[in-house]
């Protein structure tokens, strides 16, 4: 009897081990839930949660997602990781999703646990921690491909504006040092977008031919609003936190945006999504969505291939190079010893009706 209440005992502590119970397998995930952006996000996730376990689950067992809201702020962030290290029913997470909150959560799963953020781009991630990866390419790249473009369209004279935090200035950063014109500022804004009819009037009295703008929808909504009213002329351009803007095509009209991800791509695997995703939501998705729906079906391949058990998850996280990627809706999906993905780039994209359409400036 004594024997078989140890091996008893020790079975259900190998169990609590592996990260799962019995009956399914578990994933984290963190972001501002109640933004634009962060509910494309979760929309994402949801989706591929739900073709997952239509499909069997992990080798036929069940797969949920714990949802949790950070706010985007990086002491929540930090205490939900914590809560998510300390769940031994989780095996890893998806998320975060801004990079503020990623930068303060990999501090609590380094050594821990497994995370693949979804969009946060800061290139503070960059080889943070060994248990660190993300889908999306770094603001370090991404600047510098939108200098570039900015200037493939001809753009000598640049006004800067950034919101205050670790996405806003690494992508400001990174385009300022890159851009081959004038910047004629480079100026914090206010996350809501107050004072925006300030910086567009500053931007018309200097002959500004673009602003660009690192930041995310709200701020950029604000912006758009405010030179729709001044009559401003020159070009808006925003990164990948700007996909959002489109939901609004009276003010978004025209305004340039360099996405993850486009609705617009042929390929058949996209349009899959897009139809499915469309489905399910009643809008279509953008480059948010789409990361958080690759990132999910990642994990999951991740938990099929090497089980619950997070060191192994982590390890075969990896172990995927570009000899083998995970097919994903964004591309082939990749790690760099940094957990910075392989190959991945903007598509650069103008709103027509409402819709990012790619530009024949692209590349």
């Amino acid at each position: 009897m004594i024997r078989s209440v140890a091996l008893l005992l020790f079975s259900s502590l190998a169990f609590a081990a592996c990260g799962r119970d019995a009956t399914e397998y578990r994933l984290g995930m963190a972001g501002p839930f109640t933004e634009g952006f962060g509910l494309a996000n979760r929309r994402g996730a949801e989706l591929a949660l739900a073709e997952i376990n239509a499909a069997g689950g992990i080798n036929g067992t069940p797969l949920s997602i714990d949802f949790r809201d950070d706010g985007g702020d990086g002491s929540r962030a930090a205490s939900i990781a914590q809560e998510f290290v300390d769940d031994v029913r989780i095996s890893g997470v998806v998320g975060h999703v801004t990079s503020g909150a990623m930068v303060a959560a990999a501090k609590v799963y380094d050594g821990q646990l497994a995370a693949l953020a979804t969009t946060a781009s800061s290139a503070e991630l960059t080889s943070i921690s060994r248990w660190v990866f993300r889908v999306i390419s770094s603001d370090s790249a991404n600047g510098v491909d939108l200098a570039r473009f900015a200037e493939r369209l001809g753009k000598r004279r640049a006004y800067v504006l950034y919101e205050n935090d670790a996405y806003g200035r690494g992508l400001a950063d990174a385009f300022r040092r890159t851009f081959g014109g004038a910047v004629l500022g480079f100026d914090p804004i206010d996350a809501e977008g107050r004072d925006a009819e300030v910086f567009v009037a500053w931007a018309a009295k200097e002959r500004a031919d673009l602003i660009f703008v690192a930041g995310t929808e709200r701020s950029g909504l604000a912006l758009l609003r405010a030179a729709r009213a001044q009559g401003l002329s020159a070009d808006f351009l925003g990164g990948d936190g700007w996909t959002g803007v489109a939901a609004e095509p009276a003010v978004s009209e025209g305004a340039l945006v360099g996405a993850p991800f486009t609705a617009r791509d042929p390929r058949a695997d996209a349009q899959r999504f897009v139809q499915a995703f469309e489905a399910k939501f009643g809008v279509e998705p953008d480059g948010n969505a789409a990361l958080a729906y690759d990132a999910t079906w990642v994990m999951a391949a991740a938990l099929r291939s090497a089980g619950a058990d997070r060191g192994k998850l982590r390890d075969w996280l990896a172990s995927r190079t570009m000899r083998s990627p995970v097919p994903g809706v964004t591309g082939n999906i990749a790690f760099e010893l940094s957990g910075d993905p392989v190959g991945k780039s903007l598509v650069m994209t103008r709103v027509r009706g409402g819709q990012l359409i790619p530009t024949q400036e692209s590349r």
